[in-house]
């Protein structure tokens, strides 16, 4: 009996944890995606982990880790080109491409052949992570907005 009422105990703090993801589709293609992962170990925790999954099916696929941030972290997507992409979250930014899915690094600066264009951000929308793109028919930004932390 002691087992089962250990688990009731439990249960809110197992049920607490969020694992949320958004996904940006590449040319509106679900095949070739940056996928943000977001889990929030409890419901008032004031961080959360972030990792990224590129991918490009079939040919490759490959999950990232971002570390901690902010639980209400906003983080931008931009295309430099090449199929690379900058991640700008707060005042952290990573590169990383869906040519092989292998390449992602931490960036100490912007690039001097600049960011690229904004393509949208993953961000917290009614307690939900989602993608939200650059709304159609607004030039897209070349440079870095201010973002959450």
């Amino acid at each position: 009996m002691f087992p089962s009422r250990l688990l009731l105990v439990l249960l809110p703090a197992l049920v607490a944890c969020s694992d949320q993801r958004a996904a940006f589709e590449i040319d509106g293609s679900r095949q070739h995606a940056l996928t943000l992962i977001r889990v929030q170990t409890l419901p008032w925790d004031k961080t959360a982990g972030y990792s990224i999954v590129a991918a490009r099916m079939p040919d490759c696929q490959r999950r990232h880790e971002i570390g901690a941030g902010g639980a209400d972290s906003r983080v931008e997507v931009f295309a430099p080109g090449n199929d690379a992409w900058i991640l700008k979250q707060g005042k952290r930014m990573y590169v990383v491409e869906t040519r092989t899915c292998e390449g992602f690094a931490r960036l100490e600066a912007e690039p001097e052949s600049g960011m690229g264009p904004l393509q949208g951000s993953f961000q917290m929308r009614s307690g939900m992570l989602a993608w939200v793109a650059v709304p159609a028919g607004e030039p897209a930004a070349a440079g870095g907005s201010p973002a959450a932390q």
